[in-house]
């Protein structure tokens, strides 16, 4: 079951998953106009995360905004923090945590707005992004899907661009070669570490911290797979925009700051397992069987090297027991996970 508060203009309440209840936290506010942009954020337990963002959304200037807060039943008082401090928000409050996909397709199901933006809740937006980012889109027809700069919390560019996945340069990331050879392109480098992120360009593939899409391109592509708990939906999701397509650019002259991990830094070993599924069902997903058990036996391999690793940090440096301790249970989690029928066989 999931609850709907306010009911912003005036659409109708839709059924998710059974029974839809909607409450209003205010009066109805009825208009005409449907909103430039609808901004869609998904929280779990983010409560302050989340206040801070739609603090930030509010210097938004020169944009009918719509904004959209599903919550995957937090326990923290995300709730009633929103109806106090935020009852211009439209909240829908999900009795579980669907995952990241399901619950942004619950919210564009909700927008009206002819851009849709994803937007993580621990991601803080300066007055301008927005703006500029619509008027980019504007100005350039056949670009679907569009992402800024990411500025990290001790003020250095974080990166939120990759090519895409395939077994080899997943292979050279097991064996830490894109490390080594930052800049190269041949040995690796899904992670783009050879890029500047001080150009604007196009770029095979944006993480899902911070999407904006063109609503004629949303209707085209479709919504994002919800076979995507959570993870493997931005490796997904801008390969069908490609796909059908559509551009998908990063914008380098618009920057937003993200405090990463929020959730997933709840339970790291949880979804770390969560991380390795979702990457693995991408590969079932656009890529041959020989293509599936190549990366699954690289998965493998990037945990055995894992393990053998961080077992000798915990042993002979013991400044870094703690944080080698950590990485040692996630990658025996995940060994678990591999060893079980579903990993190599079963879809999830």
């Amino acid at each position: 079951m999931a609850y709907i508060y306010g009911n912003q203009y005036g659409s109708s309440v839709k059924s998710y998953g059974g029974n839809t209840k909607a409450v209003s936290t205010e009066p109805e506010k009825m208009t005409n106009t449907a909103p430039t942009l609808s901004v869609v954020i998904v929280s779990w337990n983010t409560k302050r995360l989340l206040a801070q963002c739609l603090e930030s959304l509010e210097h938004c200037r020169g944009l009918l905004l719509e904004i959209i807060v599903v919550d995957n039943a937090s326990a923290d008082g995300t709730g009633e923090m929103l109806r106090e401090r935020f009852p211009q928000v439209r909240l829908v409050q999900n009795e579980a945590n669907l995952g990241f996909a399901k619950a942004n397709n619950i919210g564009i199901d909700l927008s009206s707005g002819d851009y849709v933006s994803l937007i993580n809740s621990d991601v803080s937006v300066p007055a301008g992004c927005l703006e500029k980012m619509i008027t980019y889109l504007k100005e350039h027809n056949d670009i679907g899907m569009l992402g800024p700069k990411m500025i990290l919390s001790d003020g250095t560019v974080g990166q939120s661009c990759m090519r895409f996945p395939t077994v080899w340069n997943w292979f050279c990331s097991a064996l830490a070669l894109d490390s080594i050879f930052k800049k190269s392109t041949t040995i690796g480098n899904f992670m783009m570490t050879d890029f500047t992120y001080d150009t604007t360009q196009d770029v095979d593939l944006l993480t899902g911290w911070f999407w904006m899409v063109r609503r004629e391109a949303l209707d085209k592509v479709g919504k994002l797979d919800e076979r995507f708990f959570m993870y493997g939906e931005d490796f997904d999701w801008p390969k069908r925009f490609h796909q059908c397509g559509w551009r998908v650019v990063f914008y380098h002259e618009a920057e937003a700051f993200h405090h990463c991990g929020a959730s997933s830094a709840l339970a790291p070993a949880r979804f770390y397992v969560e991380m390795n599924k979702a990457n693995l069902q991408y590969f079932k997903k656009h890529h041959n069987r020989l293509a599936v058990v190549g990366f699954w036996l690289t998965i493998w391999l990037r945990q055995v090297l894992r393990i053998a690793g961080y077992s000798v940090v915990y042993l002979f440096k013991h400044s870094q027991r703690v944080e080698a301790s950590l990485k040692l249970k996630r990658s025996l989690r995940c060994v678990v996970w591999l060893m079980s029928p579903k990993s190599s066989g079963e879809e999830r």
